[in-house]
């Protein structure tokens, strides 16, 4: 890795270590958890990250389960200067399944809120029905992809200013880490890339013209984790946005490993305003 992505890269993971905090005066029955921002010059706080810390939140909220699925409200931009405190409130825990709510919150009030499902991970037979995956790109294939500081390949152009299908896939992956920590940073990636897909077929107009041609800002996030997997093995994320309508898009997608095992699939639903 460059420099710039070696710095990013021990930014994030030191995002990822949460620290129990006490209990907010208006929530005296959570428990807490604290956790540093990223030192970037994004506009605003990185949603990514949010569904990162959310994902570590409630791991440590649970130990002994897995996070199998997490859906996220963004009502509120998060300020960078602050560290974002994640309230914690147990629904249900039994010896295989809970059920958490969880409220990221700064001194301006709640910026994002979040519903987790845990699962004690179980053996049992298996199948799926997904499209095989295509053969791993070689290094000739390498792309940069702003916030992500890790190996990234692709053979598709996200920012074509051509009219193309609201398609796009790329593989990642990480440096070595604890396999705990691969569903944070993977959500961490499936944040980046859907209204960029959602453009594609925008003729002249792709996601590096945010606050010129277009509007966006991600109001909702929702994850759901299949089985156990690495970060630091290749995963193929897959997404398709099958519409952009009334101010907003959808979009949604799957991740898969090299031998094409399904893992991880992912939606979102954003924002999203053309300028006239």
């Amino acid at each position: 890795m460059s420099e710039n992505a070696t710095d990013l890269w021990s930014d994030l993971l030191a995002c990822l270590e949460l620290h129990e905090h006490a209990p907010a005066a208006e929530s005296p029955a959570s428990t807490v958890f604290q956790g540093r921002n990223q030192q970037l010059t994004y506009h605003r706080l990185f949603g990514g990250q949010l569904l990162a810390q959310f994902l570590r939140a409630a791991v440590l909220a649970c130990p002994g389960k897995a996070v199998k699925s997490l859906h996220v409200l963004f009502p509120r931009e998060g300020s960078a200067a602050e560290p974002v405190r994640y309230e914690v409130e147990r629904h249900q825990e039994g010896r295989t399944f809970a059920a958490l709510g969880i409220t990221a919150r700064q001194d301006a009030g709640v910026i994002a809120t979040a519903s987790v499902s845990l699962h004690a991970v179980e053996d049992g037979p298996s199948g799926q029905s997904v499209a095989p995956v295509s053969g791993l790109p070689g290094p000739e294939s390498r792309i940069e992809l702003h916030l992500l500081p890790w190996e990234t390949r692709s053979t598709v152009d996200l920012d074509t200013p051509k009219s193309e299908a609201a398609e796009y896939e790329f593989w990642l992956r990480t440096p070595e880490v604890d396999a705990e920590l691969a569903p944070a940073l993977t959500a961490y990636a499936t944040d980046l890339t859907i209204i960029g897909t959602a453009l594609r077929p925008v003729e002249g107009v792709s996601q590096q013209d945010a606050g010129k041609a277009f509007t966006s800002a991600v109001t909702s996030h929702n994850l759901w984790f299949h089985r156990p997997f690495r970060s630091d093995e290749w995963l193929l994320v897959r997404q398709h946005s099958p519409l952009y309508a009334g101010g907003r898009s959808f979009g949604r997608g799957d991740i898969l490993t090299e031998d094409g095992t399904l893992v991880a699939s992912f939606a979102q639903e954003a924002l999203l305003r053309f300028r006239g």
